[in-house]
């Protein structure tokens, strides 16, 4: 195996144009090719055809056609670069579980993988029974099949070494870029003033308290708008129906945003951010809220306190989020301390810097043991 030469697996592809897992494969392979290293990244693309090669600010990217839609797809294309991977002399960052099954074929080449391991995404409530099988056997293969594990939260850590010796793990938090201005005029587009609303970014499903956060906010007349990021099928889904149907007229539903410009703005200038994950580990969104010295109001959930830490807010149902709103949002003077306390919390733990280098000492000490389980 050739030092410091990485596949990267597991994405979308990247510039990043989706979630996390495209967001943090850009910033690690960039940082990655400036420390001397030939990274490559696979990436998803839709269509018939041979699989091609390309390069990125000097990152290789091997695009890999799929035809099929969906998860289906997701399934089709995770074999097609596992195969094309297992044929390089590479070390191997695999991004997620959920096909942690055809990572067997890099054992038996003896291929050195490394996977991040992500949430426990077989507890979610979206899955039906036989996805959350799929998923539950998928992250116990993971734990066995890969050479290291990756965990983004000591709640994960905590729960992957029941699987595996705690030696196979290391704890890497999420990582984001810190804001320290934003341009407030693209607010303007949404017909919105800074300080004049409060925000939710996260998808709109039941795990994610959403409605409880609308029902608590359209209790009574805030004086601002609360703004919710996420899209919206109200035809073809009854919870988003409810959402649609529980929200007052000073809540609005913009759909999702992507533009990095635009959700910077939003951020920087909310009086405060409502986080209402249940589940996962440490959420992308919560820890872009903290860099943009959001002030936060979160679940209560062991996930969300390590993130947040003990300068932010919480609730637990909608009746203490309500509560929690008529204490918060004419409170300027503890407003200012959440925001203050939001930007140190980032400053300690979830510079991309410090995140980055932490996973090149993972890769680099992935070789001289490289072929031990």
């Amino acid at each position: 195996m050739s030092r410091k030469q990485l596949s990267i697996l597991g994405t979308r592809g990247i510039p990043a144009a989706h979630g996390g897992f495209e967001t943090f494969a850009e910033y690690l392979a960039l940082f990655l090719v400036e420390k001397g290293w030939d990274v490559v990244v696979y990436c998803q693309t839709h269509g018939s055809g041979e699989i091609s090669v390309r390069e990125w600010k000097g990152v290789t990217l091997i695009d890999v056609p799929v035809t099929q839609q969906g998860a289906l797809g997701t399934i089709v294309y995770d074999w097609k670069t596992v195969l094309h991977a297992a044929n390089s002399d590479r070390l191997i960052l695999t991004l997620g579980y959920n096909t942690a099954l055809f990572n067997l074929r890099f054992r038996m080449g003896r291929k050195v993988n490394i996977i991040n391991m992500d949430g426990i995404e077989w507890k979610r409530k979206k899955w039906k029974v036989h996805e959350r099988a799929w998923l539950y056997l998928n992250e116990r293969l993971g734990c066995l099949i890969g050479n290291h594990l990756i965990a983004d939260h000591p709640e994960i850590e905590k729960h992957l070494q029941t699987r595996v010796s705690a030696r196979k793990i290391t704890m890497i938090p999420y990582g984001a870029e810190e804001i320290i201005t934003a341009d407030e005029t693209l607010l303007g587009e949404l017909g919105l003033t800074p300080d004049g609303f409060a925000l939710v970014v996260a998808r709109p499903e039941p795990e994610n308290s959403i409605l409880e956060i609308v029902q608590a906010f359209s209790a009574r007349r805030r004086g601002i708008r609360l703004v919710v990021l996420g899209n919206l099928n109200p035809g073809g889904n009854a919870y988003h129906h409810r959402l649609l149907e529980a929200a007052s007229d000073e809540v609005m539903f913009p759909g999702a945003i992507y533009d990095k410009s635009v959700l910077a703005a939003l951020r920087f200038h909310t009086r405060l951010y409502i986080h209402g994950h249940t589940v996962g580990g440490t959420n992308p969104s919560l820890v872009e809220a903290l860099g943009a010295g959001s002030p936060v109001l979160a679940h209560d959930n062991a996930y969300n306190r390590w993130v947040a830490g003990q300068g932010a807010a919480y609730f637990s149902d909608q009746e203490s989020c309500a509560n929690r709103l008529d204490e918060l949002l004419n409170d300027a003077s503890r407003i200012s301390e959440m925001s203050e306390w939001s930007r140190r919390r980032f400053r300690e733990s979830f510079r991309w810097d410090s995140v980055l280098e932490a996973y090149e000492q993972v890769f680099l000490d992935a070789f001289p043991s490289s072929n031990e389980p």
